[in-house]
Order: structure tokens, then sequence, then C-alpha cells
């Protein structure tokens, strides 16, 4: 008997539990586009989103060829404490690519995973926030020519500042590879994403970044600009964002620049 109503009184904690926070979620007023648009621009922003983001590039090399990387790349904020949060960011790309290695070559499957994690003040002080962390390269790609085949660490951060609907910010990152396949180049890269975005009452934004990527390993630079033009919307019942631009490759290894290239990314947006 002493079970049953342990077991009962559990249910009720739990049921006066869950039905708090259902109210508390309905009393608090739903964030604006303008709102949405502005965490959307951060990349450490206490907001969970879902985006998927395609890259095509097309004229790459001396056999002119075409690469299509799909990535996916969630985000999830975690609530360590009133003062500080935890940023999960992973990038899985999905990449089809021809005439890359060879005239005629194809290849198709999952590329290596990149996983940050950013420690994040809760509370932003005069409208600037960072974040710094560990990030992880992880060798998961399915086609022995989209991978690395080594497993990396090392270190990334993020500073931006957000006023009057701008977002200045920079995002870096350095791995260095720690284990993996003997026959194949260490990895020691480092990735610099300077970006600026500015963005409406109506969800609607502007903005332009750099991706610029220095193998230290084999001294090459690959750089790409990428313009966007960015909205905020609904799909059904579903909060999205929508992205566009063009992206142009001002450096790349040796004969390996893409004449000219495209993005586009749809982000399912979960607001808190």
């Amino acid at each position: 008997m002493k079970n049953k109503y342990t077991f009962k009184s559990l249910i009720v904690v739990i049921f006066f539990f869950v039905s708090r926070v259902l109210i508390a979620q309905e009393a608090k007023p739903a964030e604006t586009a303008e709102d949405l648009a502005r965490k959307l621009s951060n990349p450490i922003a206490s907001l969970i989103s879902v985006p998927f983001q395609n890259n095509l590039d097309v004229g790459i090399g001396q056999y002119k060829g075409a690469r299509n990387t799909l990535n996916f790349q969630p985000v999830i904020p975690i609530h360590l404490s009133p003062k500080l949060n935890l940023i999960t960011r992973v990038v899985l790309p999905f990449v089809t690519q021809y005439n890359i290695t060879k005239e005629g070559s194809y290849q198709s499957g999952l590329s290596d995973a990149v996983a940050s994690a950013f420690f994040s003040p809760a509370i932003t002080k005069h409208g600037i926030t960072w974040g710094v962390g560990p990030v992880f390269l992880l060798p998961v790609a399915t086609d022995s020519l989209l991978a690395s085949k080594k497993f990396g660490i090392g270190p990334t951060g993020v500073i931006l500042g957000q006023i009057k609907g701008w977002t200045i910010g920079a995002l870096v990152n350095q791995i260095w590879s720690v284990a993996g396949a003997k026959d194949r180049p260490d990895v020691n890269q480092m990735f610099v994403q300077p970006f600026v975005v500015y963005n409406w009452k109506s969800g609607a934004g502007v903005g332009i970044n750099a991706e610029m990527t220095q193998n230290w390993h084999a001294n090459t630079t690959s750089i790409f600009i990428n313009p966007i033009i960015t909205g905020v919307t609904k799909l059904g019942k579903q909060t999205i964002q929508l992205v566009i631009g063009p992206r142009i490759q001002v450096a790349a290894p040796s004969g390996g620049k893409a004449d000219f290239g495209m993005r586009a990314a749809l982000v399912f947006v979960f607001p808190r």
C-alpha cells in the first residue's frame, strides 16, 4: 500500500510541475520575427535551431568540376546555471561531387563532421556576447576521398556585438589531429569566420561573411565570401528562416578554385 500511495504522489507532483511549466510558457509573450532574426544572427544564442544549408560550387579546378555540400547543422543550447549556457553546434556535411579528382570521377556521401561546444555567459553586457570551448573533428565520412580519416581536437571561440539591428562578430577554431589513419596527412587547420548582419523589425536581413580555412600542414588557404539575404516566416505553424546568396571563392589551393557558387538554407526554429 505504501508503494501505491508513493506512486500516486509522484504522479501528482509530476502533473503539477508540468502544468506550471505550461502555464508559464503560455504567459510568456511570443518572440517577434525581429527577436528571432537577431538570435539567428548570433551563433551562440540560446535558441534551438536546425539549419539545412546547401552550398553549390561549380567550375572547380582543371576539370571544371562541381561540388554540392548539404550541411546539417543543429544548434542546441543547454542552460547550465542562471549565469552560464552551453551551446552545442554540429556540422555534418553530405557531399556530392563530379570531376574533382579526375575527369569523369564521382563521389557522394558523408564527409567528416565538426562538433563544437561553447560555454557562454547567459547574461549579455553592453550588447557583447562571447563563448569559448572545445571543437572536435569526427571521422564519420563514408567515402575515403571525402575523408581525413583523422580524429581531431582543438579550441574554438566566438565574440560578437549586437546593437540597433546590427550584428558584428567573428568565430574561430583550430583543430589538430590526435588519432587516425597513419597513411593520411596530419590535420593542422584553422577556420576563421568574420560576419556582419543587419536585421529589420520584419525579420528580414542582409549580411556578409567570410569563411577562411588555413591548412598549416599543406600551407594552403581557402577563402569564400558569402553575401546573404535572410527572412523569418512561417511554414504552417513552424517558424523558419530562409537564406540565399552567392558564394565567391577568392582563394583556394592550387588548381582547386571554383568559378562561382550559390548558398541556400532552410532553418527550422524552435523558440523557447
